[in-house]
């Protein structure tokens, strides 16, 4: 079980800092300061609260009206001028909150996204839900991290401001307080401490886990309704809440003894301050007034040391935020300790062809070897098509190429990311218009829509847009398109980018001939060249080499016009 360590501030340390050293840090530093002035002048109005509060006592037990009418008229004269204090801390706090949310999500984002950094953590079982990280972990680090901030700067007014007046009360009281909080702060820290920590982060993974489940359900309703696999899948989703169940029954028979103690705890400061000072106020020697002022003034003071015992279950949940969002920083772009060391990966250089070097490619975990030493050079205008049985590594191979696997060693060389457009067999339908479809990933291409119009022609498509009401209509398009649709939009992508190289992972398994053959002839006639898996014969005359994968880590390659399917 993953437990939060001793290094709880380090970590909240490097995700915190860099915005109050960015761009942003005048604006930031600018609303503390004004959140700091606030404080004070809260504190300042807290103290007059309770002096007053004590003034009309006082003025109630000597039944002396003009002076209680006196207090109550200074009391409100206070409380209207507080009022517009209050209210603007909050409003600041929260605009504090929601910039540094802004840029802190910005932050991850351009990490998440550089480098394909989203595919290799989608497959990486040690980080799980990073998208939840993202949305919400960040959300909740800066809004309790302010809290906290904010909590602990206050602390340290009212602890001088109400020492102060606490002191001139009774010293007793004060001697009596600094044992009362560091006590109950070591009962709290040492004895529900790590353990409420570690509930408290497995909480929010297995609760991440059953949202997730659920997310997949709809995702693939259509799916699942065919094979009819309701059953399985509400198991599977039951099962996930289920360990959410248990571990949240740890958590709160753990928070129990936690809440009986601080219930005492906090219970016990309101005889307390009247127990220490009682004879003084029997003897007449104190007001009763003062006496209330004095139990303002405890209630107050001890607040503000017993920081831990008060808030220690928020931050048990914070401290398991904090580990989750740096480990996830941990492994994006830009962070030291993202990569393993010692682990041996596929380089990638530029070159104007697409040449293997030496390539052995192993799956994602390194559990198998996939191809061995593979070497070979597609130049432009010689396609390379990829047979061979299933699992062989076929589609692995096309993802090693096109940078997204780097497991096993060796080098490839080719162009550049932009020169270079993937196709697999289930084309990527983004929620979006159908001009949107089209001109992805390229969305500002300055293109016509006779001209889009024109592309669905030349794919087969011509009367998609007048179907649905035109280019511009939003649409689930992975649901309301066959697959075969969805594969024609692909191409027409690709004859719309025309990059050099097109990878086509069986992007036309759910095409008759005729329009796989069609669509190929357009393809080649834009000068892209092909690097095709397929196991129909009738691409092999768009391509000039054949490389066989033979399922035992070995390859065989060919000329295309010489190979045969079956031999």
């Amino acid at each position: 079980m993953k437990t939060v360590d001793r290094h709880l501030w380090q970590r909240f340390w490097l995700l915190a800092t860099p915005y109050w050293r960015s761009d942003d840090k005048w604006k930031a530093w600018g609303l503390l300061g004004l959140l700091v002035i606030l404080l004070l002048a809260q504190t300042r109005f807290a103290v007059r609260f309770i002096e007053q509060t004590g003034e009309f006592t006082s003025a109630l037990a000597a039944r002396n009206e003009e002076r209680f009418w006196d207090a109550i008229r200074l009391y409100l004269i206070l409380l209207i001028a507080a009022v517009p204090v209050y209210a603007l801390y909050y409003f600041v706090r929260d605009k504090l909150g929601i910039h540094w949310r802004r840029w802190l999500t910005n932050r991850f984002l351009d990490r998440y996204f550089s480098h394909r950094c989203f595919y290799e953590l989608n497959g990486d079982p040690a980080i799980d839900n990073p998208d939840q990280r993202v949305a919400e972990d960040i959300a909740t680090f800066t809004q309790r991290s302010l809290y906290f901030l904010l909590v602990i700067i206050a602390s340290v007014l009212q602890l001088i401001a109400f020492s102060a007046v606490l002191w001139s009360i009774s010293r007793e009281l004060v001697l009596f307080l600094v044992v009362y909080a560091v006590a109950g702060t070591l009962v709290v820290v040492l004895i529900f401490g790590q353990k409420l920590m570690s509930l408290n982060f497995n909480q929010l993974r297995r609760e991440a886990d059953f949202r997730f489940s659920l997310v997949r359900v709809r995702e693939n309703a259509e799916s699942i309704a065919f094979y009819r696999g309701e059953d399985q899948e509400q198991k599977q989703v039951q099962r996930r809440f289920a360990k959410a169940f248990d571990n949240f029954n740890r958590l709160i028979r753990n928070q129990l003894a936690l809440n009986l103690f601080q219930q005492a705890y906090n219970l016990l400061t309101l005889v307390i301050p009247s127990a220490i000072i009682a004879s003084r106020v029997l003897s007449g020697e104190l007001e009763v007034g003062r006496a209330v002022q004095a139990a303002g003034a405890f209630a107050a003071v001890l607040s503000a040391i017993s920081l831990i015992v008060e808030n220690f279950e928020s931050l048990s949940r914070f401290a398991a935020g904090v580990d989750r969002l740096d480990t996830l920083a941990r492994v994006l772009p830009g962070q030291s300790g993202g990569q393993p060391q010692g682990k041996s990966t596929i380089r990638t250089m530029d070159a104007a062809d697409i040449t293997l070097a030496g390539v052995t490619l192993h799956t994602p975990n390194d559990d198998r070897i996939l191809i061995n030493n593979l070497s070979l050079t597609v130049k432009p205008g010689e396609g390379l098509m990829i047979v061979g049985e299933s699992g062989s590594g076929k589609s692995s191979l096309l993802r090693a190429i096109a940078g997204l696997w780097r497991s096993g060693s060796g080098t490839i060389y080719r162009p550049p990311e932009d020169d270079i457009l993937f196709l697999p067999q289930q084309p990527y339908m983004l929620l979006g218009t159908l001009r949107s479809q089209l001109l992805y990933p390229n969305h500002d291409l300055p293109v016509s829509d006779e001209e889009l119009l024109d592309l669905l022609q030349q794919v087969n498509l011509p009367d998609l847009a007048a179907r649905f009401g035109g280019l511009d209509v939003e649409m689930d398009w992975h649901k309301v398109l066959s697959v075969g649709e969805q594969q024609r939009l692909g191409f027409a992508r690709l004859l719309l980018t025309r990059p050099l190289f097109a990878i086509l992972d069986e992007a036309t398994s759910a095409l008759d001939s005729a329009n796989e053959a069609s669509l190929y002839r357009q393809l080649t006639a834009t000068q892209t060249t092909l690097i095709s898996v397929g196991h129909r014969s009738t691409i092999l005359k768009y391509h000039k080499q054949v490389l066989e994968l033979t399922g035992d880590s070995a390859w065989r390659s060919h000329q295309a016009e010489s190979f045969s399917f079956g031999k």
